[in-house]
Order: structure tokens, then C-alpha cells, then sequence
């Protein structure tokens, strides 16, 4: 499930770019690092997009049975690819030392789509097989197998999908951090840390890092954030994700 936390130990797993110095905080966490208000407007309106091709596509159908099968099985293939869109997940896991923090990041959910598809293909072809001897008028039901087949070859061949789910990395040194930003309503900080842009070869004064805390310890991390850096200002105010 997307939602559901990770139960295996990565923070022990990841080679730490200073894994040789000890750690004074670290956690992991799943989350929808976006803005998640915008997504789930998104949602409403690809949801009734579904209910409408799925009417729509009924039509296509002889029987009552058919109809059914047809329009159903469409609106749940379409809403699985659109919550595929606006529902993703990351897997963060964040680990700070008495100087440098350090993000490793991936979408788990990237992993599962190729074999999601694939035997979603191999067990309803078998079915759709059976259903058109029943009754031939199901034939345009055969495209759903097929076409998950192909979107799962597809897939194992593109090195775009290949590098999306590869995991990323992030480091800096915390204690330059300038300011603290708390994102209103969500367990998000954001932390400000200028940073050196060799292109310009000067200091962006803005570089905020955002930190997704585990619900109701936002407060945990701000006081060891605030502890560290007593005369860091902090603010609640949106930021971009």
C-alpha cells in the first residue's frame, strides 16, 4: 500500500556519505513530497473523467453482463493510472551528524508498476479469453490485457522509467542554516541553507532543504534544530515542494 510506512530498517542499509561519524538524529518516512492540495484537486477532476469514459465505453457492450464488465473494468484501470499520478509516494530517510545532514530518497511504488502490469496481463487474459468464448461481443475487452502487456514491455526497455525509480542523494552542513520555515498544516520543515553556485561563482542566499518529519514530531526536530542554532529565526510560512 502507498500509505503504509516503511517497516524495513533503511537508515542501517544506506552507505552514509559520513556514515564514519555518529549519528545524533535520524528517522525514516513515507510522504507525497509535493503540494499535495494541487494533486488532489487533480484527482477529483480525473475522477470524473474515469466515470465518464467508463459510461462511455459501456456502450460498447451487447448484454447487461458485458456492459458491466466493460465499464467497470475501464473505470478501474483508469483510476489506478490516474492515482498513479497524483497519489505518488516517496521513500525519505534522513540522517544528520553533528554537522551534515544527509537525504536518501527513492519512489518505491516506480518498482511495482512493471510487475503490477505484467501479471495483471498474464491472469486476465485468461479470463477475457473465456468471457469472448461466452459471448464475442467482449472481444474489445482483450485490449485491457494487451495493452497492459505492452505498457509493461515498454517499460523494461525505457531508460527513462529505469532512472526514475533509481535512488537520490542529498548532503549539506546544517549549521549554516539561516532560517527555519514550518510549513502550515503538514509535518514539513524547511530548512534555509545558502549554498555556492559554481556557475556564478557566488552564494545563492536562498536554498531551502525541506525536512519530512513523522507525524507529530515536527516539534522533536525543530527543538534539536532550534537547540543547536539559538538565534536561528523561525517562521511558519509556505514553501515550495
Amino acid at each position: 500500500m502507498w500509505f503504509v510506512q516503511p517497516k524495513q530498517d533503511y537508515v542501517s542499509q544506506i552507505p552514509w556519505k559520513y556514515g564514519d561519524e555518529p549519528a545524533v538524529m535520524s528517522w525514516q518516512i513515507r510522504a507525497r513530497n509535493y503540494n499535495v492540495f494541487v494533486a488532489n484537486i487533480l484527482f477529483c477532476v480525473f475522477f470524473v473523467i474515469c466515470l465518464v469514459s467508463a459510461y462511455l465505453s459501456s456502450f460498447a457492450g451487447g448484454g447487461l453482463l458485458s456492459r458491466t464488465l466493460i465499464g467497470g473494468g475501464m473505470f478501474v484501470l483508469l483510476i489506478l493510472i490516474a492515482m498513479s499520478m497524483t497519489h505518488q509516494t516517496t521513500i525519505l530517510v534522513y540522517r544528520f551528524t553533528d554537522k551534515y545532514a544527509e537525504e536518501c530518497s527513492w519512489k518505491p511504488q516506480m518498482e511495482s508498476v512493471k510487475p503490477f502490469l505484467k501479471w495483471s496481463a498474464i491472469i486476465l487474459m485468461p479470463i477475457v479469453l473465456v468471457l469472448i468464448l461466452m459471448d464475442p461481443s467482449l472481444l474489445i475487452t482483450s485490449l485491457g490485457p494487451l495493452a497492459m502487456g505492452f505498457a509493461a514491455w515498454m517499460m523494461g526497455t525505457s531508460k527513462g522509467y529505469q532512472a526514475l525509480h533509481g535512488m537520490q542523494h542529498h548532503d549539506y552542513d546544517w549549521r549554516k542554516a539561516d532560517k527555519i520555515y514550518l510549513y502550515p498544516g503538514r509535518d514539513i520543515i524547511g530548512l534555509n541553507v545558502p549554498w555556492y553556485h559554481p556557475e556564478m561563482d557566488e552564494m545563492i542566499p536562498e536554498g531551502i532543504r525541506e525536512i519530512y518529519c513523522k507525524e507529530g514530531e515536527r516539534d522533536k526536530v525543530l527543538s534539536f534544530l532550534t537547540s543547536n542554532l539559538p538565534d536561528i529565526e523561525v517562521v511558519e510560512e509556505k514553501f515550495h515542494l
